[in-house]
Parts: structure tokens; C-alpha cells; sequence
């Protein structure tokens, strides 16, 4: 369950102040539904492959094939371009509306037979070939026969305009030998046994882009089947299908699917296609799993590994059923199948395993954040290389963490609400999404102006470092007064507007939240108690996962401080949590630096100058893997290390 914010008793008054950091750049202009528009919009793909040979011992990778591809024409064309990559795809002639073509540079320029006009549609005809190549598109090798094409590998393997925005029907008859089995999108239509030749036809009557589009095939593949039926409307069922391997365990998967489709169904809208399908492959497929619609693709131990399953189900709503419309906006495929994952272990352990796992992504990205936006623009344009593009810390953790956050922000009923109804919108479904859709769809329901959050999480890079300074002020008349300074000290990014929480710890044990916005830099709270604060925590549920903190408790007296001094923590060994004092005498800058056991810089806990005072700050168990540390202060002439011991 979500942890909710207290204001208690105690709060009397709270009393922002400092100078207007709000100076936020105004939204990229949507550009991207520009860049998804072209002269014509692909409406079917009817396929008709031989890979018969593909099967056999030295399992070539070459094949024959013909392919047909409708469009509407969307502007006055007498010709079309198609992506058709040269070193993978011989043209041999075209057809139908199709008089001449020419292949150069990747790019399939078919003459028309005379010009369309906007509207009409029209169907051209290809016939090619697949070279025996390794393309990393089509694979062949041990009996299995498979393709893998994202971002834009369809090209590979047949003519296609091979961007995202495009979805389009599917038919594909495929030749095969006839101990084969083979899986592919949508639903099987027929399949013909003459001789020692099977023929499969598969029919997708449900729009699907390009790179999502897929063989799964091999040699006595074993096929399992199972029911899914839509909650709620019993007579309504849909077929799930498992192509494995002899050895394969199927309990986990075939328990699995049923609860987590269910789960999905009640938070996104009902599953949105005709067939659940997964297929294990084997060693030369490149992921953990692939989500091609309907026809998912898994590594050879995939059925074990629940987390891969749940992660690429959920991407039959996002990322399928409503796809990213560019490459510019990927996150909203990959950052909500993680979130997914997430959303998955809250369901079926705690909301606690939740965070827990949450808080791990949010450690990746921050010990590995290469340093750019979850929303690049240049990607609407010019596709970037896969490692950029699928950038695990960015375009998955990063983009699953901005998403709780947005949860944090406007509340769980808000949240879920916007996911549903951004799921089972009619103008997006089945066709494409960018950011702005998501954004705008966040905006309308929240009824919220929450474009500076999008502002700072999405379309600007890197996160908030944060150094606070707490102290207690006593005014008289049994009165304890609460001063915090919050500061956000990175240069490397914009300031970040955020609601923010203190969990405020007392000398008789207990303890209360108090939240507030933090909308300027620097700024400080006050707030009055009845009694004693001894410890403040900043963000304690770890709510802004986006981040670096230092909270520090000081008296900002000289008073009774005469010399610099570096305390030993308290606890030491610790399991939770360690605190950390040292004294200044007179202001000077301070740094504090982690070291592991080999000298290694771990972290830099302090780096900043500091008014003479005593000083405490607490480290936290998320932050650090257990072992040995040392921590070494250096302050003017002064440099003292102490050891820390971090058990879990």
C-alpha cells in the first residue's frame, strides 16, 4: 500500500523563503507527429516465404520470398520508397502497380504505374531474396529459425517502411519442412501438409509495427496450449500458446500468465489482441525476451525467469498495442514495461519489495547515468545505435522511476486512473504515441499544470543532488523550532521543483511527516514543535528515487567547538543506517570522501563550504553494498579517515 503524508498536530507554521529558482525552459515543441507523417500509410504486408532449407545442417540463412504490400496513398505519388537493406535483401522484380524499381543505399525506390492521388489505395509486388548473411535480423542455426529486428532490422528481411508510426496488417504463408513448427503474429489461419512440405498461414488482423513482427520456428518444436479468459465476460476466451523445448518446464508460465493478465487487464484495459504466444529460443538470440505482438520471444530459460515474462507481457499494452510513434519516445515502451515489473512484485509480495526493487534501478542509473534526457528529440529524426536507444540505466531504470514519481506526485488514485485511461484511449490504441500524448493525458485528468515535472524528469538530463542543513532553534515558552535548508547544488542540469518530505524523529521516541514544495533554491522550512526533534530524515520513503542527498544536523555556533574534529560513526558495524559528526571551528570548506577498502572513491559524501558549527549526517544501508569503507575528512590543513563496517 502507498505510504500517505501526515501533517501532525505539532506543525504550527511553515515559512518558505529564498530566491526564484523556477527559471525552467518552456516544452520542446511536438515535432514529433512531423517526423511519423509521410506520402503513404502502409495498411497490409501479405508475405509468402520459403525457408525450407533454413532448417537443415549448414542451416543457411538464405531464402526465396514475395511480398505485397497495400497502401493509401497520403499525398500525390507516382513512385514509393521502402527500406530494403542491400546487404541482406537481392530485389529480383516488382509487380501490380509496381513497372521498375531501383535498390541503392538501403532504399527501395519502386516506379508506379502512374500517379495516385490521396486516398486511393494501391498494392505493389516484390519478389526477392534473403542472402546467406549474418544480419542479426534473421537467424538460423540448430534446427531453429527465427527473426529479432529491433529497432530496424524488418528491413533485413523484407521491403518495408520500417519506422515505428507505421503499423499495418500482417499475412504471412511461410514453406517449411514438416517436422517444423512455427509461430509468428496473430492467429494461424491453416496450415497444409503436402509430402514432406508444411505450409503455415498466419493472419494478423490487428495493426502491428514493423520491428514487432516475427518467425519463431524450429524442428519439433513442442507446443503447449492453455485458456485465457477475459475476466468478467466468461464466454470470451483467448488462446495461449508456448513453443518449447524438450527439458523445458512450463509450470511457472502457465501459472503465471493467467494472474498477471488479469492484473494488467484490471489496471490498463482488457488484453488487447487475439493470442498470447511465447517461444524459447536458443543461444544465438541476442536478449533476455523480445515483445513482438503476440508472439514473444524468450532466451532458453526464459519460462523460469518470471521477471523477463512479466516484463515483456506488459509490453502488449505499452509498446503494441499503443507503440512509441519515434524512437525520440521509446521510453514510453521500455520505462513502463520496468515500471511493470515493479508494479508486478507490489501486486503479488509488497508495496515494500516495490520500492525495493525501484530503489535498485534507481542505484543503476545513478552509478551509471551516461548523462542525457529520456526524451531526445534527434531520435524523431536520425535512430541512434542500439546501445543508446536501449541504454538500460536511462531508457529503462530512469524512465520506470520517473514514473513513480509521477505516482508520488499526484497520488495513487490519480496515477492509476491516468495509466487506464491513457491505455484505453481510442486515439491511441492500436496506433502510435509520443511523449505529449502521455503528458497532455497526465494534465487532463490530473487537472494539474504538471509540465515542469515532465520539464526536469523527461526532457532535461541528470537528476537533483541535494545538501541539507537541519538545526534546532528554541524560542522559549517550551517551543522547538525546526529550521531546514534545502539547497540543490548540481550544475549540470536544471533546478528540480518537488514536493518533499521530512520524517522528524523526537526525544521520546516518536515521531511525524511533514511535506512541503520545494519550489526555489536555496530554501528553508521552519516548523514548530511541542517537544524536542533529535533527528531529521530527508525523503525517507526514498520517494524521489532520482537522486543524491546529504542531510546534515549542525549548530551553527562556534561556541563550544575549538578544534576540527572527525567523530567515529554511530553504529558501527551498522545495518540500517550509520551517523557521522565532526566539528568546525571556524567557516571553511569541507570534503568528505568514501573510499573502499583498496582506496577506490566510492562517493562523495561532503564537498562544500561550511559555517563554523558541530555537524552530523547519516549514511544509509540503499546507498552502499555491504563491506569495509573508510571515510576521509579533509578541512583546511585537517585530513583524519575513519573505517566503517556496512553488514546486511
Amino acid at each position: 500500500m502507498k505510504h500517505p503524508f501526515f501533517l501532525f498536530l505539532f506543525l504550527l507554521f511553515v515559512f518558505p523563503y529564498g530566491k526564484d529558482a523556477d527559471a525552467f525552459r518552456t516544452l520542446p515543441a511536438d515535432t514529433a507527429h512531423f517526423y511519423m507523417s509521410h506520402s503513404f500509410d502502409v495498411t497490409k504486408y501479405q508475405l509468402n516465404l520459403d525457408i525450407y532449407s533454413c532448417f537443415s545442417s549448414p542451416y543457411p540463412k538464405n531464402f526465396s520470398g514475395s511480398e505485397i504490400v497495400t497502401f493509401k496513398v497520403d499525398s500525390t505519388l507516382s513512385n514509393i520508397r521502402l527500406n530494403a537493406v542491400n546487404g541482406s535483401i537481392l530485389i529480383d522484380s516488382v509487380g501490380l502497380a509496381g513497372v521498375s524499381f531501383t535498390h541503392v543505399s538501403d532504399t527501395l525506390n519502386i516506379l508506379l504505374n502512374h500517379t495516385y492521388y490521396p486516398g486511393q489505395m494501391v498494392s505493389v509486388k516484390i519478389y526477392y531474396k534473403h542472402q546467406n548473411v549474418v544480419d542479426h535480423a534473421f537467424y538460423a542455426g540448430s534446427g531453429f529459425v527465427f527473426t529479432d529486428t529491433p529497432p530496424e532490422g524488418a528491413r533485413k528481411w523484407f521491403p518495408c517502411w520500417d519506422r515505428p508510426s507505421d503499423k499495418a496488417f500482417t499475412e504471412i504463408t511461410v514453406k517449411v519442412p514438416a517436422a517444423a513448427r512455427l509461430g509468428s503474429n496473430g492467429i494461424l489461419a491453416d496450415s497444409t501438409l503436402t509430402g514432406d512440405t508444411l505450409y503455415y498461414h498466419w493472419v494478423n488482423n490487428q495493426p502491428v509495427a514493423t520491428y514487432l513482427v516475427t518467425l519463431s520456428a524450429k524442428m519439433n518444436y513442442l507446443i503447449s496450449k492453455m485458456v485465457y479468459n477475459i475476466p468478467g465476460n466468461v464466454p470470451d476466451s483467448i488462446p495461449a500458446v508456448f513453443y518449447y523445448n524438450p527439458g523445458n518446464n512450463l509450470s511457472n508460465i502457465r501459472n503465471l500468465i493467467p494472474v498477471v493478465t488479469d492484473f494488467f487487464s484490471q489496471k490498463f484495459g482488457n488484453y488487447p489482441f487475439r493470442k498470447i504466444g511465447f517461444a524459447v529460443l536458443n543461444s544465438l538470440f541476442p536478449w533476455g525476451g523480445m515483445e513482438n505482438q503476440t508472439m514473444i520471444n524468450l532466451m532458453p530459460s526464459g519460462f523460469s525467469d518470471s521477471q523477463v515474462i512479466v516484463h515483456e507481457h506488459s509490453h502488449q499494452w505499452f509498446g503494441d498495442l499503443i507503440t512509441c510513434g519515434t524512437w525520440a519516445d521509446v521510453w514510453l515502451n521500455e520505462g513502463f514495461a520496468t515500471f511493470c515489473e515493479a508494479l508486478w512484485t507490489e501486486q503479488s509480495i509488497s508495496y515494500e519489495a516495490y520500492k525495493n526493487e525501484l530503489a535498485l534501478k534507481a542505484n543503476e542509473y545513478l552509478n551509471e547515468n551516461p548523462g542525457w534526457p529520456l526524451y531526445h528529440p534527434e531520435w524523431a529524426i536520425q535512430t541512434p545505435s542500439s546501445n543508446q536507444l536501449y541504454n538500460v540505466p536511462i531508457t529503462y531504470d530512469k524512465g520506470a522511476c520517473v514514473l513513480h514519481q509521477l505516482r508520488y506526485v499526484i497520488g495513487d488514485s490519480l496515477f492509476f486512473e491516468v495509466m487506464h485511461a491513457y491505455a484505453t484511449d481510442t486515439n491511441l490504441t492500436y496506433k502510435n504515441a509520443v511523449t505529449s500524448d502521455f503528458v497532455n493525458k497526465v494534465i487532463d485528468l490530473t487537472g494539474q499544470d504538471l509540465n515542469w515535472f515532465f520539464r526536469e524528469w523527461v526532457y532535461e538530463p541528470n537528476h537533483p543532488v541535494y545538501y541539507n542543513v537541519w538545526e534546532i532553534l528554541e524560542p522559549g515558552n517550551g517551543k522547538f523550532v525546526l529550521s531546514f535548508s534545502l539547497e540543490q547544488t548540481q550544475t549540470n542540469t536544471v533546478f528540480f521543483k518537488m514536493p518533499v518530505v521530512l520524517k522528524v524523529e523526537f526525544e521520546d521516541g516518536s515521531d511525524t511527516l511533514v511535506k512541503t514544495m520545494n519550489d526555489t533554491n536555496p530554501q528553508v522550512f521552519e516548523w514548530a514543535f511541542a517537544k524536542r526533534p533529535v533527528n531529521v530524515i530527508f525523503d525517507p520513503y526514498r520517494d524521489i528515487l532520482l537522486k543524491k542527498n546529504t542531510t546534515i544536523a549542525g549548530i551553527k555556533s562556534p561556541k563550544g567547538v575549538s578544534e576540527f574534529k572527525l567523530f567515529a560513526a554511530q553504529p558501527n558495524p551498522f545495518r540500517e543506517y550509520t551517523d557521522i559528526r565532526f566539528n568546525i571551528p571556524e567557516p571553511c570548506s569541507v570534503s568528505i570522501i568514501l573510499y573502499d577498502i583498496f582506496g577506490t572513491p566510492v562517493n562523495t559524501l561532503i564537498d562544500r563550504k561550511f559555517e563554523a558549527g558541530k555537524y552530523k549526517f547519516r549514511i544509509d544501508k540503499d546507498s552502499l553494498p555491504a563491506g569495509e569503507y573508510i571515510y576521509n575528512m579533509k578541512a583546511g590543513k585537517y585530513n583524519e579517515s575513519r573505517k566503517i563496517v556496512l553488514i546486511k
